[in-house]
Order: structure tokens, then sequence, then C-alpha cells
């Protein structure tokens, strides 16, 4: 219970308290031998059994050192890559390299290869001894706010006392939150979801491209872009599009008849990084403290520019100046961003919004495109890491997308559907070269608690 004489703060995880924890261990290891034991569980204090079946499930494996695979939001795992020729310790989660649910059977990592006997590791034993470490993924473990997207809401225990919820709009004019009227399944999903963070919102129905016939859309005045085509598809704007676009445009059109100075926008299909709220207040603060003008803050995106890294901003931590990206999974927008998106007049000259966003800070790929924007001065800026990710990816179980899911804008004959081998957009990102990653972004504190927290 006591600190450490390395640490920086109760949650690090220095080397000293780690040697603590393997002297635990060894301890505990020596103390089933001395009773004979056939098994020993090592389980940390903040690890929940909640399956009955588990002890049953390691021991049928029939392996000498077996753990199952514990999901997690964060950098954290139950397992970390090993040991390299080196001699150092790849602190990379297994959870972010192989993600569990690409596991299906017990595997074995054979990446140990270490000789480092500071203090008795027991990899480094096990490694010597011939032993092999298992881990197993055939069983789901592990519960978090992602158990929501694919399961029913997970209920607290009656027995316990929760105290009750404060939801507030995290120092924000407005929270708003997109979703299609018949989506009933995500509204529910999402609106849960934010108030167990205790995230006040104000739902927005979003225009349902699907449902808007030809003089609807002529009324608007909506034209699109010249020469405009997906750049997978090649076809032009759907309704689905014209829909998500006139969704957003709606909240800029309300940001400035409210003269909202700073909101946020998110749409219905994304799940939130550990600590969200905590992460985004603290942005919000830095922000202010160092007066940085800005329009636009994206907090889940998809970098599309990955040759080279996105420039960081000087004393404020996790944040880039944004270059090509996509997706409007969600984002902070000023009013004086608000005005100057409205201002462009989009509607005579539509595209999809997240290629109207980076036109707008000049950071798009196709000049043709930029050249009908007079004024592209938007202030456009990126979390690093980011807080939110989509809930589904291209070809996924569950996977829907209302926007390629469609008819195009101008034919209602002429359908559009969703293509795994053309659907580039909703894939997940790739991962980056190093050369090209944002490694030079100032570091947050809660980067590092993230990892220690659970």
């Amino acid at each position: 219970g006591g600190s450490y004489p390395d640490e920086e703060g109760p949650k690090h995880w220095s080397s000293s308290r780690y040697e603590h924890v393997m002297k635990l261990r060894q301890a505990a290891l020596q103390s089933a031998r001395d009773m004979w034991a056939d098994y020993l569980l090592f389980l940390d204090a903040d690890n929940v059994l909640t399956n009955p079946d588990t002890l049953g499930l390691l021991m049928a494996e029939n392996k000498t050192v077996v753990a199952p695979m514990l999901d997690s939001r964060a950098a954290y795992s139950n397992f970390w890559c090993g040991m390299t020729a080196q001699v150092r310790v790849c602190i990379n989660a297994w959870d972010s390299s192989c993600p569990s649910t690409q596991r299906q059977r017990c595997v074995v990592p054979d990446s140990f290869r270490h000789i480092f006997w500071g203090w008795f590791w027991d990899l480094c034993c096990c490694r010597r001894r011939g032993g092999r470490f298992f881990e197993t993924s055939s069983k789901h473990e592990g519960i978090s706010l992602l158990f929501a997207v694919k399961n029913p809401p997970a209920e607290p225990s009656r027995f316990l006392s929760i105290p009750p919820k404060s939801p507030d709009k995290m120092g924000f004019d407005e929270v708003f939150m997109i979703n299609l009227k018949r989506r009933a399944d995500r509204r529910e999903r999402m609106l849960r979801t934010l108030h167990e963070q205790e995230i006040a919102c104000k739902l927005v129905e979003a225009v349902d491209g699907k449902a808007m016939n030809s003089s609807e859309v002529e009324a608007l005045g909506i034209k699109m872009l010249p020469g405009y085509k997906d750049p997978y598809h090649g076809r032009p704007l759907t309704k689905g599009e014209l829909g998500c676009f006139l969704s957003h445009y709606q909240i800029w059109k309300e940001i400035v008849e409210r003269e909202l100075e700073k909101s946020v926008v998110f749409e219905d299909d994304l799940r939130f990084e550990i600590f969200f709220k905590r992460r985004l207040m603290n942005l919000m603060y830095d922000l202010e403290e160092e007066g940085l003008d800005w329009d636009l803050i994206y907090i889940g995106r998809k970098r599309m520019q990955v040759e080279h890294p996105e420039k960081s901003v000087p004393h404020v931590r996790n944040l880039v100046e944004a270059d090509y990206s996509y997706w409007t999974l969600a984002y902070v927008v000023s009013l004086r961003g608000a005005r100057k998106l409205l201002a462009a007049e989009p509607l005579s000259k539509m595209l999809p919004v997240d290629e109207f966003l980076p036109v707008m800070f000049n950071k798009h790929p196709v000049f043709d495109y930029m050249k009908h924007f007079k004024n592209r001065n938007l202030l456009a800026f990126s979390v690093e890491p980011l807080l939110v990710y989509p809930t589904h990816y291209t070809g996924d179980d569950g996977y829907i997308s209302d926007t390629e899911t469609s008819v195009v804008w101008d034919n209602e004959k002429i359908k559009t559907d969703w293509d795994r081998a053309k659907s580039q957009k909703m894939k997940e990102q790739q991962e980056l070269r190093r050369e090209a990653k944002n490694s030079d972004v100032l570091q947050s504190p809660l980067d590092s608690t993230a990892r220690d927290e659970l």
C-alpha cells in the first residue's frame, strides 16, 4: 500500500512497483507448491470474474500456463507482446495489435527472446525452462461501454447502491446528437452510453435523404458540385449523403441562430474511448488557457493524408492541425466556424460533408473541388489520439450504411449499396508508417493513466 521511490504518482507503474508485484506472485507460487496444489489462479484485484465457468475453461485447455484474453478499451492488456533481442520490454498491448475478435482459439506468442535477470520475470523463467505461455480468447471476456454495441445493456446488481447520474454539457453551450428516426436501436444505445458518462445532449432528428423527393431537393436550392464523383465508386452523391449533409447543416444553422460559442456534434454510430469526458474537457481547458484560435476540432475521424505527420500544436496537449480527413463521427465547432461553413453556401455546390470540411480548411487533394469555394480559411484541428471510433467498419457483422445503401441524389432509379471491394471510406484506419505518425504531439497525463487505471 505504500509509495515507490521511482513513481510519478499513485497510478504510475514504475520498475520497483513491477518488481514488488512479481515478488508477491513468486511468494504465491511458492505457497501453492508447499501445499501441493494442482492449479494456481493469479487474479488482479481490479479484474472481476463474472463467468462461473472460467476456471473449468482454463483447466480444459490443458496447458502449463494459460490466461483468458481480457478486453480493454485502453492500452492496458493482461497480455503484452513480450521481449525482444534488444533486451527491453515491448509494452505494446496485445489488444491493439492482435484484436481478440480475430483469435478464435488458444494461441501462443513466441516473440520471447530475452535474458535479463535483474529480477526474475515469470516470463523469462518459463522460457528458460522450456515452457510456453498460452492465451485463450475462445470465450469473450470483459465488459465495457463497447458491450452495449452488440448486447443488451449491462444492468447494475439490485444489491448495489448506485449514485444517481448528473449529466451535463461538459462546459459546451450545446451537445448535439444526430439520429435517423427509423434507427431507434442506435438512438437508444447512444442515449444510454452518453447518460452513463453523464453527458447531456440534444437529440437532433436527422434528415432522411431517402424520404426526400425531387421537388423538396429543388426547393432547397440543392445542386451537386460540378464534376464530383465518389473517389471509390465513381458515382455521384447519394440521397443518403445528401441527408447526412443536411443534418449537419441544420445544426450549423442552429448554432448561428442561437449564437452558441462552442458546441459538440455526435453522430449515432460511434464508440467512446476511455476517459472521454475528462479528456475532452481537459483539451478545451488547454485551448482556452493558450488562447488558440480554432473553428473546428475533429474528435473522431479517418486520417487520409498518411505520407507525413501532421503539425502538432505547441503548448496544447493532444492536438494537431488537421490534414485531409474522412468521417464526421464527432467534432467540436465554434460559432465562428459554423458561420464560415454557412457562408460558403454549400447547398448550391454540394458534396459529402466529410469532403466539404477538408475543402473548407484548404486540405482537400482535389483542387477542382476547392476552386468552387473562395474562402477556405476554416481553422481545423484534430484530437490526437482520437477519442471516438466507429462502432462498425465495412463488412463487420451489423454494418449498415445509410449513406451508401441509397439511390443517386437526382435519380431514384439508380440504386447504390456498399461494396466490400469499393467501400473504402468506412474501412478501418490502417497502421501508419512510423515516419507518418504524429509522434511529436504533446501528451496528456491521462494518456499514461489510461494504461494504468484499469
